[in-house]
């Protein structure tokens, strides 16, 4: 007598047994509507997973390149004197390795009117070889130019701040500054029309609606600062690096100086983006969750429905592994193919998010994405591949887990008693 043969794990029968209990009949509807809820939770759990996560990189990263392109990574402030040595403490700054741009700047709050508007402004003044080099400005001019901006007494303006006062590149703008001329009646403020040289739209709404840039030297007069300047922004090539230049600028500023890096001037903002961040991917972990629970419900109904194919199967030879890894197969098929379509939607919404937004916008008339909420003009995603794995395995993991009890109750079923109550 020859020993049986034994079937190797995950054989052929049973993969066969799996995709025809995944195939609905008409006395099982109801456990395949179950099956169907499932992928469906899955598909949806998972595609919002990698759309949030992708829209709140994409927030992050540009808000922090539009924030580290107009401000210094780093902001040098006097300590003891004032910068009357600015040109020498830039220069040297300028010399240390790792660092793009040493900006000295002169920043004021004024008034700025129109004949038809008025708003209050941040006024910064700067060198024209300077805003040259501040790429999210220069390669963003939308009216106007800046050449010879050190020459005359011309402004640049944003774009937002230029719609709202109604006005366009060649028109006249009227600065107020608190604090203008000292005469024996007290201090006056000042008063003085500008040139606009160019209009500039960097595309965060903040900056587009308030930043007024004007020649240092215009600035220091404006202002009252005739021979030093506010502070010194100093770009690098690394933000993320920033701690490892703290030093080297030190010493190479010669003087008692003041030291704030992006992260510290922007730390409330970033962090609770980051809180908001974390906790919106535990909640939508929630969503695969309940639709891994769907697959433990759908499964456990699946075996008290082939209590009999069940036993069948044991009377034939069919060993407790075969009976576990068919249900294994059958649950787990649900999870994978609804974590594969969910990531398969996931990077088209995310590819094209900014045409859904338009489309939406445009067929319910309202505006989804408002600049002056959010600070920047268009809705960005940004993918992250470690990220979005990180989803996948999660909801992988998790429906994997889900079949775990049911398989096991499957395959601990007692044949006799299976039948005798069939």
């Amino acid at each position: 007598m020859t020993d049986p043969v034994r079937t190797p794990p995950f054989a052929a029968f049973e993969w066969l047994l799996s995709g025809r209990y995944l195939r609905a009949r008409r006395k099982e509807g109801f456990i395949s509507v179950i099956a169907g809820f499932s992928f469906l939770g899955i598909l949806l759990g998972v595609a919002t997973l990698i759309i949030v996560m992708a829209v709140m990189n994409g927030f992050r990263k540009e808000l922090l390149d539009k924030i580290l392109g107009l401000n210094g990574h780093l902001l040098v402030q006097p300590l003891e004197s004032p910068l009357t040595d600015w040109k020498d403490v830039a220069d040297r700054i300028s010399g240390v390795s790792g660092v793009r741009l040493a900006v000295p700047v002169v920043d004021g709050q004024a008034l700025a009117s129109s004949p038809f508007n008025a708003s209050g402004v941040f006024v910064r003044g700067i060198r024209s070889a300077d805003l040259t080099n501040l790429t999210s400005i220069a390669k963003n001019i939308k009216q106007g130019t800046l050449e010879n901006f050190d020459e005359g007494q011309g402004v640049a303006i944003g774009r937002r701040l230029a719609d709202q006062l109604s006005l366009h590149a060649g028109d006249s703008i009227t600065l107020v500054a608190p604090k203008g001329a000292i005469t024996p009646m007290g201090t006056t403020p000042r008063i003085k029309p500008y040139r606009i040289a160019a209009v500039f739209e960097i595309g965060m709404s903040e900056y587009d609606g308030t930043f007024v840039f004007m020649p240092l030297t215009e600035a220091q007069a404006y202002f009252n600062r005739a021979s030093d300047v506010t502070s010194i922004e100093v770009f690098t090539t690394n933000p993320d690096k920033i701690d490892e230049y703290r030093k080297s600028v030190t010493e190479a500023a010669g003087r008692p100086i003041y030291l704030v890096d992006w992260r510290q001037r922007n730390s409330t903002f970033f962090n609770a983006l980051q809180v908001e961040r974390n906790v919106m991917f535990l909640i939508l972990t929630m969503i695969v969750l309940v639709a891994a629970l769907n697959i433990v419900s759908g499964l456990i109904m699946l075996v008290k429905d082939k209590g009999s194919d069940i036993a069948i199967l044991r009377t034939m030879g069919a060993s407790q592994g075969s009976i576990m890894r068919i249900f294994l197969i059958t649950g787990a098929a649900i999870g994978v193919v609804g974590t594969l379509s969910g990531l398969v939607v996931g990077l088209l919404v995310c590819t094209n998010i900014e045409s859904i937004r338009q489309f939406i916008s445009w067929m319910t008339s309202t505006e989804l994405f408002s600049p002056e909420l959010y600070f920047l003009s268009k809705l960005p995603a940004e993918i992250d591949v470690g990220e979005t794995s990180a989803v996948v395995v999660m909801a992988l993991t998790l429906s994997f887990l889900a079949t775990l009890y049911p398989s096991w109750r499957a395959a601990r079923l007692d044949p006799v008693d299976a039948l005798r109550y069939e």
